[in-house]
């Protein structure tokens, strides 16, 4: 399926950030510059922007908001439940149940794009807008309560989910921007996903997922196996229209968000571990995307 090299060049991204960072004059020091950068500015406003620019009508799509939701949270609830199991390294648990519920919003939003065109791509803006806060929210906490900070501080001023708020409340209230201002907005938020995906390489430490094996199997089988079937399974019972049926398995299988890394690395965790899992989730993106859309066609007869 074609779908699978939409996730080629962000692997390529990884792969030309961990070659520069190993063997150029541009190494770490650089790249923690560049960490910062993404995570304080260019995300925010790229999340900011594409929010504030998608009109929102969460009343006529409210089944289609909610299988988003139920498909986020049943991945939050499975990440945290491995935290209770015995034996499971804290931090790298911290670190990377994130990666099992969050979603790469930049690849989904161009899937969406080739599978359903226009209203495809408002269906899945709608999700995005909708569980970005709650994943932000479910990422934080367990890397606040490990780093021993506030939790409702580090809520209250993680740039994530202040611009996703804003964007919220801009869409809601009709807010737009000169030309020259929307302009350069999309233009900073577009440095986001390149940058983003080399820091990712730049961090990758290839053993690091050595140290944690079976978690990081059970995080990637979260993101790439239990939560498609759930989204299967939802659209099915709630009787969604097709658009919003290929919208919602496409959004569960997505890779991890590249932001896990950034987060990780912000927030005082395990960013190499973290930087594994993102750069295999989107190795496996490219089968569970396709895969599952399979399905989910076979299901529709």
């Amino acid at each position: 399926m074609n779908e699978a090299l939409l996730l080629l060049p962000d692997f390529l991204l990884i792969a030309t950030g961990f070659v520069i960072c190993r063997y150029t004059a541009l190494n770490r020091p650089v790249w923690e510059a560049t960490e910062r950068l993404v995570y304080y500015l260019l995300f925010p406003v790229l999340l900011f922007n594409a929010i504030v620019r998608n009109p929102l009508q969460p009343g006529a799509m409210l089944s289609l908001v909610f299988s988003g939701m139920a498909v986020v949270g049943c991945g939050i609830v499975l990440a945290y439940a491995l935290g209770l199991l015995r034996g499971v390294d804290r931090i790298a648990h911290a670190s990377g149940a994130q990666t099992a519920f969050r979603f790469n919003s930049y690849i989904g939003l161009a899937l969406a794009e080739r599978l359903g065109g226009a209203p495809a791509v408002a269906a899945i803006a709608l999700v995005i807008a909708f569980c970005v806060p709650l994943c932000n929210v479910a990422a934080v906490w367990p890397l606040a309560r490990h780093g021993g900070q506030h939790f409702g501080r580090e809520l209250m001023r993680n740039p994530l989910i202040l611009s996703t708020v804003a964007g919220l409340a801009g869409n809601l209230i009709g807010l737009k921007f000169p030309d020259a201002v929307a302009t350069s907005l999309h233009r900073v938020g577009t440095a986001a996903l390149p940058l983003g995906l080399m820091a990712v390489g730049a961090g990758l430490q290839l053993g690091a997922l050595r140290e944690a094996p079976r978690l990081a199997t059970a995080f990637l089988s979260i993101r790439h196996a239990v939560l498609p079937l759930v989204a299967l399974g939802l659209v099915q019972l709630l009787g969604l229209p097709p658009v919003q049926q290929l919208v919602v398995v496409a959004f569960a299988a997505l890779p991890t968000a590249s932001t896990c890394y950034v987060l990780a690395a912000r927030l005082g965790g395990h960013p190499g571990f973290v930087a594994g899992l993102v750069t295999l989730s989107t190795l496996l993106g490219m089968v569970s995307v396709p895969v599952a859309l399979w399905s989910l066609a076979r299901l529709q007869g």
